[in-house]
């Protein structure tokens, strides 16, 4: 009986090809793209929109800019008040300026000088009055005269050592707090008008752009989406008792129509929770199954479209 079998099946293989062969289960998806969103990080008016959807952009390419002229008057004014504090804290660390100690320098010479004299007067007034020459009243005026030159010279030195004196510590420290606070409103409005032009984070293809230019846009809205180099994947749905021939790192082929051959992807997402069919997997045979949500990505240049239906396939 078993000869009678194999007999049939063999004449059934050569009629009907195909027949007694295992059929390699297909699995149908489709192509999703992991895309990158250029947003604004403040709210305002759309000045320059460079970006053109299809167009390929490099990293660093400007995406488009945002109107400035408030951010660039508020640098302006922080900037302002930066060189004003720094000029604050400069003069209270370095003392007086040196024009200031200059002229109480030329005083000191001139009260040097004046000290000099009251003394060369004061011993001639003495010499006279010992040889009954001059009065008492000549000699007592001329040691008032030197006793004020002494004290002016007392006077103008202490003044030229406050002068090249810095200022207090708890001035020094309030004075430099300023600069530093100064310093931050600076960088933050600087940071705040770079944040008007939005540049391409990477490599990729202007896949969608949401604005136009004169249009306003809030804070965190998309206004060009990017499509990198090698983010397409393919999302399908493994059947419950398939599941477990799968593991991450497998590698599937990938068919579609019109699709070059050799296409491959690799299996990097498997969900630990089952769910129904979608209703985009046209397959009556599968829709009341439980099947669980893969993704595999796409490998090298594929030339694959997001939202294109795909068959996956485990190779032999």
């Amino acid at each position: 009986m078993s000869d009678v079998l194999g007999w049939m099946t063999g004449i059934l293989a050569l009629v009907l090809p195909g027949f007694g062969v295992e059929a390699v289960p297909q699995y149908n998806g489709y192509i999703e793209a992991d895309y990158v969103y250029a947003a604004p990080a403040g709210t305002g008016r759309i000045a320059t929109l460079p970006a053109i959807e299809g167009r390929e952009v490099a990293a660093g390419s400007l995406l488009f800019s945002l109107e400035s002229d408030n951010q660039a008057a508020a640098l302006r004014a922080a900037e302002a008040r930066e060189a004003v504090a720094e000029a604050t804290w400069r003069n209270l660390e370095t003392g007086s300026r040196q024009q200031e100690i200059d002229v109480i320098r030329a005083e000191l010479a001139k009260a040097l000088a004046d000290q000099s004299l009251a003394v060369s007067t004061l011993e001639r007034s003495r010499k006279l009055n010992a040889a009954g020459v001059s009065s008492t009243a000549k000699l007592d005026s001329d040691q008032a005269a030197l006793e004020s030159a002494n004290a002016q010279v007392a006077q103008l030195k202490a003044q030229l050592a406050v002068a090249e004196l810095p200022a207090r510590d708890a001035q020094l420290v309030g004075a430099r707090a300023s600069l530093d606070a100064a310093r931050a409103d600076a960088d933050r409005a600087r940071a705040d008008l770079a944040d008007r032009l939005a540049f391409a984070p990477t490599d990729g293809l202007v896949e969608r752009i949401y604005y136009k230019t004169g249009e306003v846009v809030a804070a965190g809205a998309p206004v060009v989406s990017l499509l990198p180099p090698g983010e397409l994947k393919a999302r399908f749905f493994i059947p419950e008792p398939d599941r477990m021939r799968f593991n991450l790192g497998d590698v599937l082929a990938v068919e579609c129509d019109g699709c070059p051959a050799g296409l491959r992807a690799e299996l990097t997402y498997m969900a630990s929770d089952p769910q129904h069919t979608p209703p985009i997997i046209y397959s009556r045979d599968e829709r009341a199954r439980l099947v669980f949500m893969a993704e595999a990505q796409i490998i090298g240049d594929s030339r694959l479209l997001p939202g294109q239906p795909v068959t996956l396939t485990v190779p032999e």
